[in-house]
């Protein structure tokens, strides 16, 4: 006859008649009183019903008759919690893990419940195992909402300082879960944050902007091809950011393709016109393509959308340099050694010091020679008197006062040249 009433308890419970099932439940436990299952469902209404006290008072009974039954403790944990009995939860979905250490429900529970103590990262390192078990058991649904738990629980982090390699803030629409991902990349973490981006692609297949992320890795690791890949299926799942574009610009110019990194790049800019990352990826692809007026041009349009940009001013000064004028490579090392001082970014403002050390070293000796070949040139023009040059120099000095010396003499040659074209 118990039987019969804890059947009927079950049927009255599915049907939300929760009074019924209570007093179902009370009948069977009337004609058995040692029936653990009849006050775990009691226990259950009893909490559907909104009598917590009572859930807990019947969770405890089971406990007492059944101390191996992992649901009591977990059901019991879900009231406490519900009580705000913090301490009295964690210590039930604890046993609860001890006892079954593959539970989901319960690493999801102790998650929520560490969350609600403020032990952010014990609760994130819950819901990441129970997110991992639920996937095993082919729960995507349940998989996903402790995903979102998890980035929901991360926190908001300083847009950090602009590196010559994928940046954190690169992909703009990510959400904060993918921005620790990069950022844990950025500090060399690759590895972990591979195998998290692949764990959360197995979880779903259809993350777009998990790809993206995985790319701007994988771009990181020098991994091109493979972060192409990751560009691509990103694209096709419809996610057109101009971050996607601009980041697979780059893998395609770190693989020689440079007019299909500028064509990424000129997509990107035309998606996000102020997207000043795009305008020096483009800048230093025309850099490398021998272009250096295209990157200079590049640069400065970095700078008119940012004045402090330290990464267009040390690039820009690469170009300078190729194109051999030394002063204006110099001052943009110096501004960039100075906004990387003020951001406090030591490791870019050594190298930016470094490479302006080695450029001033070889100004002067770059300058002797300038003015060498323009002296042979000027005594070639005027057949080998130095006094005639000099006349002519000292004549462009009293009409154009504060020139340099080779300023002078390349005038003088100018004028030369162009009274023997006439």
């Amino acid at each position: 006859m118990n039987n019969e009433f804890y059947n009927q308890g079950l049927l009255k419970a599915q049907q939300k008649d929760y009074a019924g099932a209570i007093e179902e439940f009370s009948l069977a436990l009337k004609a058995d009183p040692y029936f653990a299952e009849a006050y775990l469902q009691r226990g259950l209404a009893y909490y559907d019903s909104g009598a917590i006290l009572a859930a807990v008072s019947d969770y405890t009974e089971v406990i007492k008759l059944n101390p191996e039954i992992v649901e009591a403790y977990y059901c019991r944990a879900l009231a406490r919690l519900a009580l705000k009995n913090l301490p009295g939860a964690q210590e039930d979905v604890e046993q609860a893990i001890r006892l079954n250490i593959n539970y989901a429900a319960a690493h999801s529970l102790r998650g929520t419940v560490r969350r609600k103590q403020g032990y952010i990262q014990d609760a994130i390192a819950s819901f990441k195992k129970a997110a991992e078990l639920y996937l095993q058991q082919k729960d995507k649904e349940n998989c996903r909402l402790c995903l979102e738990k998890i980035k929901q629980l991360q926190p908001a982090e300083k847009p950090t300082i602009q590196q010559k390699t994928a940046p954190i803030a690169s992909i703009k629409s990510v959400n904060e879960y993918f921005t620790q991902l990069l950022d844990k990349a950025e500090k060399g973490d690759t590895t972990e944050a591979i195998a998290d981006l692949n764990w959360i692609l197995q979880a779903d297949p259809q993350d777009a902007q998990a790809y993206c992320c995985r790319g701007v890795v994988r771009c990181k690791m020098g991994n091109y091809r493979e972060a192409i890949a990751d560009f691509n299926q990103a694209l096709q799942l419809n996610f057109p950011d101009a971050a996607v574009y601009r980041n697979r610009g780059k893998a395609r110019s770190f693989l020689g393709d440079h007019q299909g990194a500028i064509a990424d790049f000129h997509q990107a800019i035309q998606m996000q016109p102020e997207d000043i990352l795009a305008y020096v990826a483009r800048g230093n692809t025309y850099r490398a393509m021998g272009n250096y007026l295209g990157a200079i041009q590049d640069y400065n349009k970095a700078l008119q959308i940012n004045p402090n940009d330290a990464q267009a001013y040390y690039n820009r000064a690469l170009a300078y340099t190729f194109l051999e004028e030394m002063q204006n490579a110099i001052e943009d090392y110096r501004k960039a050694a100075s906004i990387f001082c003020e951001q406090q970014d030591w490791e870019n403002y050594q190298q930016t010091q470094d490479s302006l050390k080695q450029i001033q070293t070889s100004v002067p000796e770059y300058k002797k020679q300038k003015s060498n070949l323009l002296r042979q040139k000027l005594l070639r023009l005027v057949g080998g008197h130095w006094e005639i040059a000099q006349r002519l120099i000292q004549q462009k000095k009293d009409n154009y006062l504060g020139m340099s010396e080779e300023w002078y003499m390349q005038k003088v040659i100018d004028d030369l040249e162009s009274d023997r074209r006439r």
